[in-house]
Parts: structure tokens; C-alpha cells; sequence
């Protein structure tokens, strides 16, 4: 069975790049742009994991992160943070909040596609 990845990010390089290289991985990618494109997503599909970006417009990561850890149907779903906050303020909210990992950009494409195969296998 393929595993399923929800990339949410409005940078649409990061996207493209994230997609191909999960793609090529045999993952079933799915995608949103920001935080309520997300959550309409995730209504209808429960992926293994979720890359999560936290600057977005509309619903940022943190809120989409919450809401994401209040549905119970999603409750076992991996969420990583992949975003540019990297001060040690904001890795320790986001951790707090739920996120099984935080990852912080400019990232390698192998790294994080070996960080999110390791979590969820």
C-alpha cells in the first residue's frame, strides 16, 4: 500500500520540488497551500504524514497543526515542521504543540525525505 504525504506550504518551488522527490519515492502526494486547503484535504484523506510549513496565509501551521490534533480520526497521523522559524523559541512551541518533528528551510531534499521515511517506517 502506498503511503500518503500532505505537503502544505505557499512557496510553489518548495512544493514542486517536494512533490517530485516524494513522487519518485512512491508516495501518494497530496497538496495545499495553506492551512484551511489542509484541513479540507485531510476531511476526506488520512495521510501517513504531514509537511507542515507555519508561515502560510489564511491558517497558519500552528492553528492547522491544533485542529489536525483535535480530530480524532487523525490523532496517529506524523506531522513535521518544515518552515524558516528556526529560533529555539519556535522549534520548543511547535514541538509543544504536537509536531513529531520540526525541520527548518533551506533544507536538503534527501534529508528530509530520509527524516519523514525514518518516522513513519
Amino acid at each position: 500500500m502506498k503511503k500518503k504525504i500532505l505537503i502544505v506550504d505557499d512557496e510553489p518551488n518548495i512544493v514542486m520540488t517536494l512533490e517530485y522527490a516524494f513522487k519518485k519515492k512512491d508516495f501518494e502526494v497530496y497538496i495545499a497551500r495553506d492551512g484551511s486547503e489542509a484541513l479540507e484535504i485531510l476531511k476526506h484523506q488520512i495521510p501517513n504524514v504531514v509537511l507542515l510549513d507555519i508561515m502560510m496565509p489564511n491558517v497558519d501551521g500552528y492553528e492547522t497543526l491544533q485542529k489536525l490534533k483535535n480530530t480524532a480520526s487523525l490523532k496517529e497521523t506524523k506531522v513535521v515542521f518544515l518552515t524558516a522559524k528556526n529560533k529555539a523559541s519556535d522549534i520548543e512551541k511547535g514541538l509543544k504543540l504536537g509536531a513529531d518533528k520540526y525541520l527548518t528551510k533551506p533544507f536538503s531534499v534527501k534529508k528530509i525525505v530520509s527524516e519523514i521515511l525514518e518516522l513513519i517506517m
